[in-house]
């Protein structure tokens, strides 16, 4: 767990909180920061001491986007061969919830990062942005997609075409951010929110990601299929068969996530 060279990780409460660390450069994200980073979500999903994934940036920004130096020089075909958006892609297959924890700039990259993550906490001072149109290219991990998901086709484009700043308070209204605090509560605001989410049952918070990732893209009525078929899969779990009899006996249920 202390290999990593791009990123630091740590446990406490059945929470795992991930840190981009590259300050010094505002934890632009590399190749191997992003490979270091999927490596760590996908043994924390596996881990079932853990239950809810934070991700955080260290020192003055989340991220400031792609590390432009490393791929200035690149061809079309070279970042064909090579292939790096598939660690991306990765991110999307997390079972477990995943936090942003937002300050500072989130740029390019760096929000396309935090749009991976299932909510978004943001201190009241940080901005976010796709200005890859500015260098003559456009986002490349996601950003057209989810933005798009979020906030409808027309605000997406103004968002991308101009590749203009979009302050919390403007992120917030547009349904990106769920919370908005003042920058020295981020991470304890964050951190309470985790904590009541890993006492949830997680088998329960999982079926339900599934179900709403669902949602976006299927029809009503697949969309029900599908979670209709996750409702009656859950009375297989010992959680449900604990959360019923507490109920039941007016008593706090104890989950085990089984």
């Amino acid at each position: 767990m202390n290999d990593f060279q791009y990123i630091r990780i740590n446990i406490e409460e059945q929470i795992a909180v991930i840190e981009l660390n590259r300050p010094h450069v505002l934890n632009a994200l590399n190749r191997n920061m992003v490979m270091e980073l999927v490596q760590a979500m996908e043994m924390h999903d596996r881990d079932d001491d853990v239950r809810v994934i934070v991700l955080t940036g260290r020192g003055r920004a989340f991220a400031a986007g792609a590390d432009i130096d490393e791929m200035a020089s690149d061809d079309s075909i070279t970042l064909e061969l090579l292939n790096q958006f598939a660690d991306w892609d990765r991110l999307a297959l997390i079972k477990k919830p995943t936090i942003a924890a937002v300050h500072g700039f989130a740029l390019g990259g760096g929000f396309e990062l935090a749009l991976c993550c299932d909510l978004l906490f943001a201190s009241e001072t940080a901005e976010f942005a796709f200005p890859e149109v500015n260098i003559g290219v456009m986002p490349g991990a996601g950003g057209t997609q989810r933005l798009t998901k979020l906030i409808g086709k027309t605000k997406a484009l103004e968002w991308l075409w101009t590749g203009e700043r979009m302050s919390a308070k403007e992120a917030y209204e547009l349904g990106i951010v769920n919370r908005v605090v003042a920058p020295e509560l981020l991470l304890e605001e964050t951190m309470r929110f985790a904590r009541k989410l890993a006492k949830q049952p997680p088998l329960s918070v999982r079926f339900i990601k599934e179900a709403v990732h669902k949602a976006v893209d299927y029809s009503i009525y697949e969309g029900m299929q599908f979670e209709r078929k996750n409702f009656y899969l859950l009375f297989s779990s010992e959680d449900q068969k604990e959360g019923m009899r507490a109920f039941i006996e007016k008593r706090k249920p104890h989950f085990q996530g089984r």
